[in-house]
């Protein structure tokens, strides 16, 4: 984990290969929210890329590199007083061919979307 004890992974539920769901609590009194930002805390958007790599090499069992990301973006601001529970899935394909793992993923709460991110990952 990048940060420690920024989050727990509550859920990982890859019963389908193609689609797995996490559910992940954030640690709201983390100290990375005393700089981003005291008083009106934000999960600062590289946490977010990082918690899909993180989910991804739970669901593989393996290190990951990211590869390159195609598609970032961010709907809505995580405040983790509001929002210390997230869902976020994720849609892979697996690409034997260039050794690469894609990962279309939407993390949201609800019906809130807060990110989606598009990218490939290789095995260290």
């Amino acid at each position: 984990m990048l940060l420690k004890d920024f989050y727990t992974l509550a859920e990982l539920d890859k019963s389908d290969q193609e689609n797995f769901k996490a559910i992940i609590d954030l640690n709201k009194d983390h100290e990375v929210y005393k700089g981003h930002f005291p008083g009106n805390p934000v999960v600062p958007g590289v946490c977010l890329t990082q918690l899909i790599k993180e989910i991804m090499e739970t669901a593989e069992n393996k290190e990951l590199n990211l590869v390159y990301a195609d598609n970032i973006k961010f709907m809505s601001v995580v405040n983790p007083e509001v929002n210390s529970r997230l869902q976020i899935d994720l849609k892979v394909k697996y690409d034997d061919e260039q050794n690469l793992i894609k990962v279309n993923s939407v993390t949201h709460f609800n019906d809130q979307v807060f990110y989606k991110f598009k990218g490939n990952f290789r095995a260290k």
